[in-house]
């Protein structure tokens, strides 16, 4: 049985040399917008994410790889566009330091009044706290 051409998928006409190259495409494709940010969602990456400006980012990450440029040109790419704010995981240096340490920082001064009012409160009388009403004698 002749299949003509026509009738072929695109899978089936494109040389078997194509297919490891389109897959190596997708795989590098996807590790590279597992590393850069949605700048709508911000807590997703652009692979998780889908708003239309995470979807135009992934066109263009395909477009890069398939001109052939490597995956360090294109994070220096999307970071001078887009800053370091599109890296996922930005580099610690002295403009993100606070991104970094801010969740630890914010735990230190959460604990730290935490303790400073539980000191206060053991050095005040007894007196200074209501009492329950069972021990007022007004039951109600």
């Amino acid at each position: 049985m002749l299949l003509s051409l026509g009738a072929m998928s695109f899978a089936q006409a494109e040389p078997a040399s194509a297919k490891p190259i389109a897959v190596e495409l997708d795989r590098r494709a996807q590790d590279l917008a597992q590393q850069l940010r949605c700048l709508v969602c911000q807590n997703q990456t652009i692979a998780d994410s889908h708003a239309p400006l995470a979807m135009d980012l992934k066109v263009q990450l395909r477009e890069q790889l398939q001109a052939g440029r490597r995956d360090e040109e294109i994070i220096h790419y999307m970071t001078e566009r887009y800053g370091d704010f599109v890296l996922y995981k930005p580099p610690l240096q002295a403009n993100t330091w606070l991104l970094w340490a801010g969740p630890a920082l914010l735990m230190a001064a959460a604990l730290a009044g935490l303790v400073l009012n539980l000191r206060r409160r053991a050095r005040q009388p007894d007196e200074a706290f209501e009492a329950a009403p069972e021990e007022e004698g007004d039951i109600r």
